[in-house]
C-alpha cells in the first residue's frame, strides 16, 4: 500500500497563462521502495496559515478589517482558507515533481485577496492539505484503488513579490471593487453629469468633494468651539 509524503519546492509565474496563475512545483514521494504507482488524481487545499509571521505597524493597519484592533489578535488570528487546487501526477516509482496550478484573484470581497494585498514583502505562510486518490497494482497485478488521507500535508513560504508579479501582469497599477448595479448607475449618471471622461476622475472628483466638506465641517467647529468659549 503506498506511503506518500508531500514537499511544496517551488513556485513560479507561468509565461503565458490566460488567466492570473500560480504554478507550485510539488515533490511527491512514495515511501515504500519498489512499488511503481500509476498514477494520482490529487487534491489541495490551501490555507494562510497567519500566525507565521510577523506584521509591520503598516500592515496590521491594513488588515484591521480581516483581524480587528492588533491588541485582540491572540483571538482573532486564525487560517484563512486561500483556495483549492487539483492535479493530476504521472506514473512513478520513488520520487516525482509534479506541477499543482493555481488560480490568483484580485476580488477584493475575497478574505485572502486582503491579506496578500496587505503585505509589502517577505513571505506568506502557507499549508496545503492533501487528498485524492492513488491508483497502482498490487503484488498479484491487479489494479488497486486508495485514499490519500487529509493528515497530508506540507508548508511553504510564498514571496510576496511573487505574489505581487503575478498580480501586476494581469492587473498593472489597477484594483478591482465589486458594486450593486443601482450604486454603478448613480456614479454613472454622476459620470455623464459632470462630463468626467473615466471612471479615475469619478472617483478623484468625489475624494475631493469629501475632503472638502470634512474640513468645512472642521472649520465651522472650531469656529463654534471658539463662540462658545467666548460666550462662557
Amino acid at each position: 500500500m503506498p506511503d506518500l509524503s508531500f514537499e511544496v519546492i517551488d513556485a513560479y509565474v507561468p509565461p503565458y497563462a490566460a488567466v492570473p496563475q500560480l504554478v507550485f512545483k510539488l515533490r511527491v514521494t512514495n515511501d515504500i521502495a519498489g512499488e511503481r504507482l500509476h498514477s494520482i488524481s490529487l487534491r489541495s487545499q490551501i490555507q494562510i496559515a497567519v500566525t507565521r509571521r510577523r506584521y509591520t505597524p503598516d500592515a496590521q493597519a491594513r488588515l484591521k478589517e480581516l483581524f480587528g484592533e492588533p491588541k485582540r489578535w491572540g483571538d482573532t488570528l486564525h487560517p484563512l482558507l486561500w483556495t483549492h487546487a487539483s492535479t493530476n501526477v504521472r506514473s512513478f516509482e520513488g520520487s516525482v515533481v509534479a506541477d499543482l496550478p493555481v488560480t490568483c484573484t484580485y476580488d477584493f470581497e475575497i478574505a485572502s485577496t486582503k491579506y496578500f494585498d496587505a503585505l509589502a514583502d517577505g513571505e506568506i505562510p502557507l499549508s496545503f492539505l492533501f487528498s485524492g486518490t492513488i491508483f497502482y497494482e498490487n503484488d498479484e497485478g491487479m489494479l488497486q484503488v486508495e485514499q490519500i488521507p487529509w493528515s497530508k500535508e506540507a508548508l511553504y513560504r510564498l514571496p510576496v513579490s511573487t505574489w505581487k508579479s503575478v498580480i501586476e501582469r494581469y492587473y498593472p497599477n489597477s484594483a478591482w471593487i465589486r458594486l450593486h448595479k443601482d450604486q454603478f448607475d448613480q456614479l454613472y449618471r454622476y459620470k455623464i453629469a459632470h462630463s468626467l471622461p473615466t471612471w479615475e476622475d469619478v472617483i478623484s472628483q468625489l475624494l475631493q468633494s469629501s475632503d472638502h466638506s470634512e474640513s468645512v465641517l472642521r472649520a465651522t467647529n472650531g469656529r463654534s468651539e471658539a463662540v462658545s468659549g467666548e460666550e462662557g
